[in-house]
């Protein structure tokens, strides 16, 4: 299947978002927002996967122009991104602003992996009208934690063995949600790393941290936290 590319923008900043819809009605649609190199094969693989299940999905773009090319310049891209929060939350919201426009009407969802993980949760944060958000393998730390009752269900898939998200910031995470009195779901794979959904690599080397059983335990408590919450 072809993603259909699709043209939007965060204020003067070009974006490129990669849009596709199953062949029947929707079951909903689904903000996908990708990891720290932006789109890669694994996080379309991953879009097509719910193309499959019947959803229409939208993956959003972190970058514009500027989506880095390797590893060191994508660790600079984010860390430029996430250096103003509140800009990064509206960088982040205009994906979701594309999303409702294309598919009125429908229930509206969101999943993310690693930079993509933590940008579901401040979607969650800053009160964006979804159903329920997941996240793999995401950033838990935040600049702007929440401090008012967040709307989406919230599903977190974390490897405990995650060496950018130290138990010290899961704790904080909980904390953080059970004061605004969030509805969430937290599952922590013992021994599992970052990047654990993603067999590959994007250059197409092996991905030393995918974790086949994780993958497939996350994949199917996203599916049915969004059979419940459609239900």
């Amino acid at each position: 299947m072809a993603f259909e590319k699709v043209g939007y923008a965060d204020g003067a900043v070009e974006l490129t978002a990669l849009s596709a819809c199953p062949e029947s009605t929707p079951r909903g649609a689904v903000a996908i927002y990708p990891t720290f190199m932006n789109t890669t094969p694994g996080v379309e693989a991953k879009a097509q996967a719910l193309v499959d299940a019947g959803y229409a999905v939208l993956i959003g773009d972190f970058y514009g122009p500027e989506t880095p090319a390797d590893f060191d310049a994508a660790f600079v891209a984010m860390a430029r991104l996430r250096s103003e929060p509140h800009a990064m939350r509206r960088r982040l919201a205009a994906t979701l602003t594309l999303l409702r426009s294309r598919h009125p009407g429908i229930p509206h969802l969101a999943i993310g992996f690693c930079l993509g993980g933590m940008a579901v949760l401040e979607m969650a944060r800053a009160g964006e009208d979804l159903l329920a958000v997941a996240s793999f393998h995401g950033l838990l730390e935040t600049a702007l934690p929440a401090a008012k009752p967040i709307t989406p269900r919230i599903l977190v898939c974390h490897g405990d063995a995650d060496a950018m998200v130290p138990r010290k910031q899961v704790i904080g995470f909980w904390e953080e949600m059970d004061a605004v009195k969030a509805d969430w779901h937290f599952h922590s794979y013992a021994g599992v790393e970052h990047g654990f959904t993603m067999s590959h690599r994007p250059d197409g080397s092996a991905n030393p941290a995918h974790d086949a059983s994780a993958e497939r335990q996350s994949w199917a408590a996203m599916h049915s936290l969004f059979d419940e919450v459609l239900a």
